[in-house]
């Protein structure tokens, strides 16, 4: 059976496997249709994501086909389009049993700490099957990320009243916005590429943008759009040490910093700058399963239009070709997706 590996830093590579085996109890073998490509998969084919070990088969934004399931399942059945919510948590650590299962101590992510979809098929757990009769697995493939937003939004909880701030318009920080853009709160975006900001604001009809230039003029746009109260809720989804360090200047007094993207670098600040507003900081992580049945909601009934996300394409043998291009922003990329079938 085919499938595609990163087997080191920066180098895929097409490798033949053995074909999954019958589903055993509670799983489901699976066709994968669809993989997006996430800025994770970009972090770990740049061997900078803290999780990832080499060689490992990527795919973790997934539609995919049900083919058969195993004893006891009853959530799904063979032919069902689905999304896969690729978090394998134990069920019994600390985190588990207080329902964090995001948070899991012995947590898999499948395509980073184990082998994920970029290949014709696989085994998975049933109960991380969600399943549509609606969505295409274009749009299937989609929700984990938008999870990943909606999971960070409800992290920071920006309400009515609220300016918040989403800093990074990569595809983290647009699933932020989807959900941000859903509560009664005053939504600014921030990112150092003006393409972005136009296709903010162009798609989404956000007003409050404002460009990063490095030079301070960022904090006058700003007060000028929250008539100098700042931010209370600000979420960086940028993974960028300097950015995330230098996030405190934008936040309102008593405000929520919440960090979405990740790094593996070292965060600094001089302690005052998090004392005097007496700020919080969250870090989220992952989503929960619920979010993957709202998301599918959304996207059905109309809430979420997913049209204007993917920009790139490539077929499964297009992949060692074509993903290099995916890391580069400069290619206009928003989200490009992988047809594996």
């Amino acid at each position: 059976m085919r499938a595609i590996q990163i087997s080191e830093v920066k180098t895929l590579k097409a490798i033949d496997i053995d074909p999954p085996s019958a589903p055993g109890p509670g799983m489901a073998l699976v066709k994968t249709h669809r993989m997006g490509v996430c800025g994770t998969d970009v972090s770990c084919y740049l061997g900078k994501f803290p999780f990832f070990d080499f060689p490992r088969i990527p795919g973790h934004e997934l539609g995919v086909e049900v083919v058969s399931v195993g004893d006891g399942v009853k959530n799904v059945k063979a032919g069902d389009a689905c999304s896969i919510e690729p978090y394998m948590n134990c069920g019994e650590c600390y985190p588990c049993r207080r329902g964090a299962i995001n948070c899991c101590q012995n947590l898999k992510v499948i395509g980073v700490m184990c082998d994920g979809g970029l290949c014709e098929s696989f085994l998975v757990r049933a109960d991380k099957l969600h399943p549509s009769s609606k969505l295409t697995f274009d749009q299937l493939a989609l929700v984990e990320t938008l999870a990943i937003g909606c999971h960070a939004n409800d992290r920071g909880a920006p309400t009515g009243g609220d300016h918040t701030l989403i800093i990074g318009m990569g595809p983290i920080g647009l699933s932020t916005l989807e959900f941000a853009r859903l509560t009664d709160a005053e939504v600014s975006v921030m990112d150092m590429n003006p393409a972005r900001l136009e296709f903010v604001e162009k798609n989404y009809g956000i007003k409050n943008t404002v460009l990063f230039k490095g030079d301070g003029s960022e904090i006058d746009r700003m007060k000028q759009l929250t008539g100098g109260d700042m931010y209370q809720v600000i979420t960086d989804a940028t993974g960028n040490k300097h950015s995330m360090s230098g996030a405190f200047q934008y936040l309102a007094p008593t405000g929520s910093l919440v960090y979405v993207g990740i790094t593996t670098e070292e965060l600094t600040f001089r302690h005052p700058v998090m004392h005097r507003p007496e700020a919080t900081i969250k870090a989220s992580r992952n989503a929960m399963p619920g979010d993957f049945t709202r998301i599918i909601s959304l996207i059905e009934d109309g809430t979420i239009n997913t049209d204007p996300w993917i920009t790139h394409r490539t077929s499964f043998d297009g992949v060692l070709d074509d993903f290099e291009s995916f890391t580069k922003p400069e290619t206009g990329v928003i989200k490009a997706i992988i047809e594996v079938a």
